[in-house]
């Protein structure tokens, strides 16, 4: 089989391009897959995209595969599903048909060391398989959060993080949970999961609706809209001594707050949270992969992939991204397939 497929590249501010990648072969160590599906991240990969992104540190440290310098052209990705296809020397040939989940740019074949894959469960879809980053990343948001019993939560931002974390805290004996999104779909979906309120935080009284909703000012919100100025929405509506979780990445964009009100008297804790590691006071009994053994639990009762709104062939992929950049109202998540 010939193995010269294509990979997606960001070039510039919203240009896109597939280009023809040498054939890879798997050295020692190595597999070969060749990708089923990916997953366009429309808060990270949009940053690239329109050239959103800090340019003085590495795509992504964590990720082997993204450890390069952020400038163009670069690749980017890290939701993609495939099957091995073929093993390199000193590789077990077990591994040959298996479907994997990779952090991987978007591209049709790759070579990667075992280690660096996730064996996807018999009874997981591959178009599910590939919401693995955004259920960690929302796992890691509530697990961070610690939700307590009659809590009245907030959470700002329902694209797929934001719906992934709503999701999950409505599993939790909350007194109320209230989500805010600009867009009427993303709304939808929220209450349909169990939202008791989605909200439009455009609205001119968009505060008071929250706090209205709630029957009260927040104990706890999330601010995952990846939108700078929905950070200052949600320090306002949360109560004395609550706690704000941003999950949001912002790149480049500039944020202000205006902490020199209430704020100043309010002893609201601000919270960063970041799926590529384990809160310090959980490590002890926590470890990446007993996380990834929860997500898979996770996606296995979930089902994300009925969040799937668009679907589109690898070679049309940049109609993907001007979609989710010109048009953000319609889709949730957009797919590729190969």
């Amino acid at each position: 089989m010939s193995t010269a497929g294509l990979a997606l590249w960001f070039t510039a501010p919203r240009c896109v391009e597939l280009r023809q990648a040498p054939p890879i072969a798997p050295l020692a160590g190595q597999v070969l897959v060749q990708t089923e599906c990916s997953a366009i991240s429309p808060g990270t990969e949009l940053l690239f995209y329109r050239g959103q992104f800090p340019q003085d540190m590495a795509l992504d440290a964590n990720i082997q595969a993204l450890s390069g310098p952020s400038q163009y052209p670069l690749q980017y990705g890290y939701s993609l599903a495939g099957r091995v296809c073929e093993a390199g020397p000193g590789v077990d040939p077990g591994w040959v048909g298996r479907r994997v989940f990779a952090f991987q740019p978007h591209q049709q074949f790759f070579a990667a060391a075992p280690e660096s894959l996730f064996a996807i469960p018999d009874d997981i879809p591959s178009v599910d398989a590939v919401f693995l980053p955004n259920m960690e990343t929302a796992a890691s948001l509530v697990m961070d959060a610690a939700p307590l019993l009659g809590e009245r939560v907030a959470v700002f931002g329902q694209g797929i993080v934001g719906l992934l974390t709503a999701a999950l805290l409505a599993r939790c004996p909350l007194q109320r949970l209230v989500t805010l999104d600009r867009y009427p779909v993303r709304r939808t979906a929220s209450c349909q999961l169990g939202a008791h309120a989605s909200l439009d935080p455009a609205s001119p009284t968009a505060l008071a609706d929250v706090r209205q909703a709630l029957g009260g000012e927040a104990d706890l919100t999330f601010e995952v809209s990846g939108a700078p100025q929905a950070l200052d929405q949600a320090i306002a509506v949360t109560g004395f001594g609550g706690r704000v979780m941003i999950g949001s990445w912002y790149g480049s964009k500039p944020v202000s707050l205006n902490l020199g009100g209430e704020f100043h008297r309010s002893r609201i804790r601000l919270l960063s949270s970041q799926v590529s590691t384990i809160d310090p006071s959980l490590s002890g009994r926590w470890s990446k992969a007993r996380r990834f053994e929860l997500v898979w639990d996770l996606l296995r009762s979930l089902r994300p992939s009925h969040w799937v709104t668009h679907t589109f062939p690898f070679e049309n992929a940049p109609q993907a991204y001007a979609l989710l950049d010109k048009q953000p109202a319609e889709p949730i998540q957009v797919l590729l397939t190969y």
